[in-house]
C-alpha cells in the first residue's frame, strides 16, 4: 500500500474535528516549507546576486509583501501606462 492510500485510510478513521486539525497542520507545513526552502536551497554566487539576496532578505524581514510574477507584470503595466481594468 502506498503512502497516499495509507493517508486516506487513516483520514477516514478520524473524526471531523481531527480531520480539521490535520488540514490545519498540513497548511502549517506547507507555509513553513515555502519560507524555509528558499533560504536553504539558494546560495548566491556572484557579488550582484549576493547584494540582491541581501536586499530581498531585508525586505522580507521588514514585512514587505513580495509580489508574484502576475503582480509584477501588473505593476509594470500600470507604471508604463498600459494597464486597464476590464
Amino acid at each position: 500500500m502506498g503512502k497516499e492510500e495509507q493517508l486516506l485510510e487513516s483520514w477516514r478513521e478520524l473524526t471531523p474535528e481531527k480531520q480539521q486539525m490535520v488540514l490545519e497542520f498540513v497548511e502549517t507545513l506547507k507555509s513553513q516549507s515555502k519560507t524555509t526552502a528558499i533560504n536553504k536551497e539558494y546560495i548566491p554566487q556572484t557579488p550582484l546576486a549576493k547584494k540582491l539576496w541581501s536586499i530581498r532578505q531585508q525586505a522580507i524581514a521588514s514585512g514587505i509583501k513580495l509580489l508574484n510574477e502576475a503582480e509584477i507584470e501588473q505593476e509594470l503595466a500600470e507604471r508604463r501606462g498600459g494597464y486597464s481594468e476590464s
